[in-house]
């Protein structure tokens, strides 16, 4: 063991008498480490895109949504949500109405999704803080906050109270509409726009809040019906304790989402890609370690006659092997250690300093996480390995007759 590691460390930082070689080497040992560190760099990257996904989309989805498995509405009563306020690990519920709507205003129209929400919902959700113009709804006032998108759709003036947003939805019942019936198919009524706010494209584009008040008396809800419940669990419940707890509450069935599974397409889509791009800086480091694998067979054909030197003092076959062995493995790890710390380095001064930005005012988001890391180093020192040894079990016995 002592005179393989030995002669590997000699070999790790002695020159080849050729000048071709060193160059060789030296170019596949920089091509490690730009793969190393592109790895690194690529999967902080979708690390932070995941992260700033999950940032837009819990702006507007609670820890946990209660919703009807099957129809449109939950019946809830005051014992039920006193049962629900009493458990464990929930810091705090809402009511919530939603529906599909058509809007018109001054001309203008566009299908939007409202929310009619009741006055815990700002404590369950931080939509209120992405308010750039006016304010909230008030409660108990004919009051909307639209999304920037719808603002600028139907070109909708703050807080105008001669100009009314008009809502609509179809009035509930069965058959068919006809032209005659037309002026009655729907239910409609009048908001003015109190707030603006801006949340993220897929929020900004259709979506308002209101009173649960004034979306309960637009859908002919009673007092009992709504949409679904949306909670804020404190930071130490137990999820699925909660879980079972609010299955208990209801008689009826239903359905309970973390944000997690209410994203769950956006969730497959990120870690879909995120694996796909890892194989492929993968597939990348191992075209980089061909051409390791081809400069150490260049350096053991070129120290043939050490090596012939070494077995004719005693030395084994397998003692040689190791010797090259060794001196690739130790290449491998340095040079993926200075990769993963080279890759590290520009992912932290990326996240200070914001160089590449999306937008003008965006920088790209990326996130240093301490187990892609781990998951790059293994993954360069399992593959570099293997290259070590195919490269080292090129001296045999037939190679050492030959010298």
């Amino acid at each position: 063991m002592r005179f393989p590691l030995y002669i590997a460390k000699r070999y790790l930082f002695s020159k080849s008498g050729t000048n071709a070689i060193n160059i060789i080497t030296i170019i596949s040992i920089v091509s490690v480490i730009i793969a190393t560190a592109v790895l690194v760099i690529v999967l902080s990257a979708f690390a932070g895109l995941k992260e700033y996904n999950i940032s837009v989309t819990s702006i507007i989805d609670p820890d946990l949504k209660v919703s009807p498995s099957t129809g449109k509405t939950i019946t809830i009563t005051p014992e039920q949500e006193k049962k629900i306020a009493s458990i464990a690990g929930i810091e705090n519920f809402s009511k919530v109405i939603e529906e599909r709507v058509y809007l018109e205003y001054d001309g203008k129209t566009h299908l939007g999704f409202i929310k009619g929400v009741d006055e815990n919902y700002l404590k369950v959700s931080t939509i209120d803080t992405t308010l750039f113009a006016g304010f909230w709804p008030s409660l108990g006032e004919p009051e909307v906050a639209i999304g920037y998108g719808i603002r600028r759709r139907l070109s909708i003036a703050m807080s105008d109270y001669g100009n009314l947003l008009r809502i609509m939805v179809p009035r509930p019942g069965t058959g068919q509409i006809t032209a005659s019936d037309l002026s009655n198919a729907f239910n409609r009524s009048s908001a003015v726009a109190s707030g603006i706010f801006q949340a993220g494209e897929s929020i900004d584009n259709d979506h308002l809040f209101a009173n649960i008040d004034f979306v309960g008396d637009l859908l002919e809800y009673p007092v009992d019906k709504i949409s679904t419940i949306e909670i804020k669990l404190t930071p130490d419940a137990d999820e699925s304790k909660v879980r079972t707890a609010l299955l208990a509450v209801f008689p009826d069935s239903i359905r309970i989402k973390n944000r997690a599974e209410l994203n769950d397409a956006l969730y497959k889509m990120l870690n879909t890609e995120n694996l796909a791009l890892y194989f492929i800086c993968t597939l990348v480091l191992i075209i980089a370690l061909f051409s390791f694998v081809g400069s150490m067979i260049m350096s053991i054909i070129d120290k043939k006659n050490h090596i012939k030197t070494f077995s004719d003092l005693g030395a084994s076959l397998s003692d040689i092997r190791k010797s090259f062995f060794y001196q690739g493995a130790l290449m491998i790890v340095i040079g993926g250690g200075i990769g993963v710390l080279l890759g590290s380095i520009i992912v932290f001064i990326q996240q200070q300093f914001g160089i590449v930005n999306i937008t003008a005012s965006l920088p790209y988001p990326i996130r240093f996480e301490f187990l892609n890391v781990v998951i790059v180093y293994a993954t360069i020192l399992v593959l570099g390995v293997f290259a070590a040894k195919l490269a080292s079990s090129r001296i045999t016995n037939n190679f050492l007759s030959k010298q």
